[in-house]
């Protein structure tokens, strides 16, 4: 039984890294972008202020508020709200990631102070370091890549037509 379900854990393990990973690469540009435009200064100083294991009930108040909402997201799905679910998904899985990350991003050093924490983290970095090396993983980022540059020329050649249609008509 061992034999059956080990891998069958860490595919499903893999797949949530993964799926994880593909929040993090639209939650983090909207973290840093909050990070930059909303100065909460006193909030992040009494944040700063907290001890480690008081950072650390503070970082998992956001999972275990918003982890739940995966499961909510299923059930609408699966009762015929596909739409609703999927919005409930995406939205409550940035709101986690972002607010996750930040709080990270403030208390890391706190938090690594803790052993069971540190340990963690690292296991968690092993299996991040496991996933970014694999095939599949470079396919994809490649084609990230790729659609990237589309859009950025698509969107170099909108803004170059539209600057030479406004000064056309000077």
């Amino acid at each position: 039984m061992k034999r059956i379900l080990r891998p069958v854990t860490y595919i499903l393990a893999a797949i949530y890294f993964l799926v994880d990973a593909l929040f993090m690469a639209v939650a983090g540009p909207i973290s840093r972008w909050i990070g930059r435009h909303f100065q909460f200064a006193r909030l992040r100083a009494w944040i700063r202020s907290l001890r480690p294991y008081p950072s650390l009930a503070l970082f998992s108040v956001p999972v275990l508020i918003l982890e739940p909402i995966k499961p909510v997201a299923a059930y609408l799905a699966a009762t015929g709200q596909v739409l609703c679910g999927a919005a409930t998904l995406i939205v409550g899985e940035l709101l986690k990631l972002v607010l996750v990350e930040r709080l990270f991003h403030l208390t890391r050093d706190k938090l690594m102070r803790i052993p069971a924490f540190a340990w963690v983290y690292g296991k968690y970095a092993e299996v991040r370091a496991w996933l970014q090396a694999t095939e599949a993983w470079r396919a994809v980022r490649a084609l990230s890549r790729a659609a990237r540059d589309y859009v950025a020329r698509a969107r170099a050649r909108l803004a170059g037509g539209f600057s030479r249609l406004v000064t056309s008509r000077d």
